[in-house]
């Protein structure tokens, strides 16, 4: 029987396999992030508001520093040594800071294990998006790219769901460390999953090795399937992260990166701290106090969240017809244009209704839009010698603006309050759109 080329395959139940198993930092970094917003106001309780604002701007953006850190360095080291090894010591990451955390009761380990924990699936956005590009077939390489992303929505709601029932059923706010055994659970699922998987057949093919290209292949396809030595021509050159910021490949660095931070400021800056903007917005008219006021701000987190999935699944319908910098730009302006509506119905006292609405606009137009199209764009304009690399840098630099903008949220609040927070949101939105547009524009003019 002739051999099929992976990249000429059909879709099949084998590669929604390796979609999920190579989608779960996604989901894992997003239940993460949501997870601190709703322990914070928890342990402001148990500490009596023995947590600064700039403390909690650190715990809060501490897990994202080691995302930042963990997708450039083990990103650029998946472009030499491979990738399996690296798959397995990402989710064991995951593990020990979570667990790092539940059993040392202290703010500080919790900052340490949250940074643990935040090298790990750092180092699985790097490595997802790498299996998932190079194992799909050559169709529906970025269309998978994407939907691995959009499991990001089920660890947010995931997350906040299983947090609202723990919390409804104990009322203790002593149950914070509990909660983190979520993320051990996650990690725990993850390495299980990935114990035997090989390299990446295709990288394999890059680096000439062909013998063990086709046993990965079959491993992962069955004996019908092939790797071509002409479609991945062995690399004789590593890709230097020096080389990526010379000459045109700056252009690459910006549009892939500079969207990917302003995106990352209403991602993780809205999202981590949403339990604490929905109490300061008002959104909860009722005048519980203590506990039964986190409990609903953490179920109007909940359905906040929910918009995301509908974001991403209209994103994912359209990505294959329309213009992939129009995507970016107008889901920045209309990002910004909900957080506008939040903004005027806060100001003008209108009903919950609207606010709700003006959260709907944001989280449907950020993750069918920047949240989506910014974690397709690094496969889609490097090459596989330098896509780990690439791919690394943008991350990284996009989590350096969602660190920012974690950091600064708690101290924007209390120094500027609720509407100083979301003026500064709609302007990130705007300058992510301008540059999303000229950028853009720049690198695919040729593709």
């Amino acid at each position: 029987m002739a051999k099929t080329p992976i990249e000429d395959m059909k879709l099949t139940g084998r590669h929604i396999g390796i979609l999920a198993v190579c989608s779960m930092e996604q989901m894992i970094g997003a239940a993460q992030s949501a997870l601190v917003g709703i322990i914070l106001p928890m342990l402001l309780i148990v500490t009596h508001n023995g947590i600064s604002s700039e403390l909690q701007g650190v715990t809060g953006a501490i897990g994202l520093i080691g995302i930042a850190i963990g997708s450039a360095v083990i990103g650029r080291i998946s472009d030499v040594k491979g990738y399996a090894l690296l798959f397995r010591l990402c989710p064991l990451l995951i593990m020990a800071g979570s667990l790092l955390a539940f059993f040392c009761h202290d703010i500080y380990f919790l900052i340490a294990g949250l940074f643990i924990s935040g090298i790990g699936i750092g180092g699985g956005y790097s490595l997802d998006s790498s299996y998932i590009s190079e194992l799909m077939p050559r169709k529906w390489s970025l269309m998978m790219v994407g939907v691995a992303k959009a499991t990001s929505a089920l660890g947010f709601i995931g997350i906040s769901l299983c947090c609202w029932l723990i919390i409804s059923a104990t009322m203790n706010p002593d149950i914070w460390k509990w909660l983190l055994l979520l993320i051990t659970a996650l990690g725990l699922c993850t390495l299980l999953f990935r114990l035997h998987y090989p390299d990446s057949p295709r990288w394999l093919m890059g680096k000439g090795k062909v013998a063990e290209a086709q046993k990965a292949g079959q491993w992962f396809y069955g004996p019908d399937a092939e790797v071509i030595p002409e479609t991945v021509a062995p690399s004789k050159k590593k890709a230097s992260w020096g080389s990526l910021f010379k000459g045109r490949n700056i252009l690459k660095v910006i549009f892939s990166g500079i969207p990917w931070a302003c995106e990352g400021v209403g991602v993780y800056g809205i999202g981590i701290f949403l339990p604490a903007l929905i109490m300061a917005l008002g959104i909860d008219k009722t005048q519980t106090t203590g506990m039964a006021k986190i409990l609903n701000s953490v179920e109007y987190t909940t359905i906040v969240n929910c918009f995301i999935l509908p974001g991403f699944v209209i994103g994912l319908l359209i990505m294959r017809k329309v213009y992939h910098v129009a995507m970016l730009t107008w889901g920045f302006v209309l990002y910004s244009i909900g957080v506008g509506i939040v903004m005027a119905a806060y100001v003008g006292s209108w009903p919950i209704w609207v606010s709700i609405l003006g959260f709907l606009i944001f989280q449907v137009s950020l993750n069918g839009g920047p949240h989506l199209i910014t974690f397709i764009i690094p496969s889609q304009i490097y090459s596989v010698d330098e896509r780990g690399a690439g791919t690394g840098i943008a991350a990284m630099i996009g989590k350096i603006g969602a660190i920012c903008g974690v950091f600064f949220m708690p101290v924007l609040l209390r120094d500027t309050g609720i509407k100083g927070v979301l003026i500064f949101c709609i302007a990130i939105g705007l300058a992510g759109a301008i540059i999303s547009a000229v950028f853009g524009r720049l690198v695919l003019k040729d593709k």
